[in-house]
């Protein structure tokens, strides 16, 4: 009779530990799953921020591209000032007009 109440107490207690991990198992598969849900959620904005850089890049070489041909563009006309200038001075270093009253 003692070893049948041991036997039973024995696997009440197996089956109260078999509950539990029953339980644990249930709250980490819980825990995946919002887990798994969250990577989802960040490989998404992951992929939308790569997109959104992406054409933010492209965009910025645009502009760099527009700068750079605005620079030569105003070194052009600056050599051509520069020359221009060289010219007149050089063609008529000295030479005042007199002017009479």
């Amino acid at each position: 009779m003692a070893q049948k109440i041991m036997m039973r107490q024995r696997n009440e207690e197996l089956e109260s530990e078999l509950q539990k991990s029953l339980e644990r198992e249930e709250k980490m598969r819980a825990e995946l799953e919002k887990t798994t849900e969250r990577l989802y959620v960040v490989e998404e904005a992951e992929e939308r921020l790569c997109s959104q850089l992406g054409e933010l890049e492209a965009e910025a070489l645009d502009h760099i591209r527009l700068y750079q041909d605005q620079i030569r563009s105003l070194n052009e006309q600056l050599s051509q000032a520069q020359s221009l200038l060289q010219s007149v001075n050089s063609s008529s270093p000295n030479r005042f007009i007199k002017v009479s009253y």
